[in-house]
């Protein structure tokens, strides 16, 4: 009878652990603005999270970021979707638009945290609909690495102030036995740095007037397209540039290749680790003939599938992630502006390597920051795959600035003018 009473408290045991087992939730996650540190420093914050959320899984899935776009479209297309995935921008109009994400503004209204957030977050991570589809994790704004040896070496003490400085900078540069100007990017993720010079040229923001039509083929944008196309033929950027995405961008410089680098913050982890902060400075960008600039505010974040079948823990691991602390700290490993008011009081953001952009955050009259039509359904497609492969042929000579231009506006301008439509008021 012992015997019996031993085995069926053993029984017991093994039900209770089987149940344990089975109560686990395992929340899938994927990632796709990826790199090795990246990736590792996001595993440890979703390892802290396990360890304060017992029987709380996290399944990471790390897309190359080349490749995103079209892989994550694939997953979904499949009905393989996670539970909470990166979202740039330029994806939120695609998903929102098609009823697969959830709305967060529920969540957000119960979340302690919601009192430091920037209006900036609610702002941006709402553009669809006004409906919150997203949580910004940071901004990624565009400014000027410039390398100050090379500059010294071809005779100049100061960054360009003004497109005319940049591209008459980049030549003095160019003519350094193996040395470039520019660090220019023809390949994936090309399209916001080559549109902001567009902007620059033809001294406006933004893509639209009022009525829809687009910006983009602008006397003064095409000027701008040309002026990229007309650096790198006449070889004041790489010859392999014309592929190039942020990491050989971020090394060109680094390594001394090229000396000057239009960039987001992420950038200063690698270059940082690679060059004395005596050696390179960060400056506004250059402005255009109408005497402003219109550096890119780019951002990504945390959404959350609404198909999910675990949303209390998906909702719980992004208020973690986004939580003050967590962002601090993912903002300094990424290199992006963080979302929390008060965080740019740390002493990290205060050094002389984050100045440019700082500048450029305050003041508006020179500096006017655009943001991508994140919107737009098919901005996605358009960023990521049509416009690299057009620049590529306009870099190449294989078709003239301004066809490409009229192109990218007709599409454009269909894609604004139907969303306008179907959403009057």
């Amino acid at each position: 009878m012992k015997r019996l009473t031993i085995l069926l408290a053993a029984a017991a045991g093994l039900a209770i652990s089987a149940g344990a087992a089975l109560a686990d939730t395992t929340i899938k996650m994927v990632e796709v603005i990826t790199s090795p540190p990246r990736t590792e420093f996001l595993k440890k914050q979703l390892a802290e999270f396990e360890q304060a959320n017992p029987g709380v899984k996290v399944e990471l899935v790390s897309l190359p970021w080349g490749q995103a776009f079209e892989k994550f479209l694939t997953m979904v297309q499949a009905g393989d979707t996670p539970d909470v995935v990166e979202m740039p921008e330029r994806w939120m109009g695609l998903y929102a638009n098609n009823g697969q994400l959830e709305d967060l503004g529920p969540y957000m209204a119960t979340w302690p945290d919601a009192k430091t957030l920037g209006e900036r977050a609610k702002q941006f991570g709402s553009t669809v609909n006004n409906t919150q589809f997203m949580i910004p994790y940071g901004y990624y704004v565009n400014a000027l690495f410039w390398n100050k040896k090379l500059f010294k070496q071809a005779g100049l003490d100061r960054p360009p102030a003004t497109l005319d400085e940049f591209v008459e900078f980049s030549k003095k540069i160019s003519a350094i036995p193996g040395k470039y100007g520019y660090c220019l990017r023809g390949g994936p993720g090309a399209f916001n740095g080559m549109h902001m010079f567009m902007n620059i040229a033809d001294g406006k923001g933004g893509y639209f007037t009022d009525d829809g039509t687009s910006t983009i083929n602008d006397e003064g944008s095409v000027k701008g397209l040309q002026m990229l196309a007309d650096m790198y033929k006449n070889g004041l950027a790489p010859k392999d540039a014309v592929s190039w995405g942020f990491n050989e961008t971020v090394t060109g410089f680094y390594s001394g290749t090229c000396a000057m680098l239009n960039q987001d913050p992420d950038a200063l982890l690698g270059i940082a680790d690679k060059m004395s902060a005596d050696d390179f400075a960060v400056a506004p960008l250059p402005v255009g003939p109408s005497g402003k600039s219109y550096p890119t505010l780019g951002y990504a974040g945390w959404a959350m599938f609404a198909n999910s079948q675990h949303k209390e823990e998906a909702w719980k691991l992004m208020a973690t992630l986004l939580s003050p602390k967590d962002n601090l700290e993912w903002a300094k490993e990424v290199g992006v502006i963080p979302i929390h008011n008060g965080a740019d009081q740390d002493a990290h953001f205060k050094t002389e390597q984050f100045k440019g952009w700082f500048t450029e955050l305050s003041d508006s009259s020179k500096y006017e920051m655009v943001t991508p039509p994140t919107h737009l359904e098919n901005l996605g497609n358009f960023v990521d795959q049509v416009a690299i492969k057009n620049f590529q042929e306009v870099l190449l000579g294989q078709k003239p600035a301004k066809d490409v231009a009229d192109e990218w506006a007709a599409f454009l301008t269909k894609e604004q003018q139907a969303w306008l439509a179907k959403n009057k008021k």
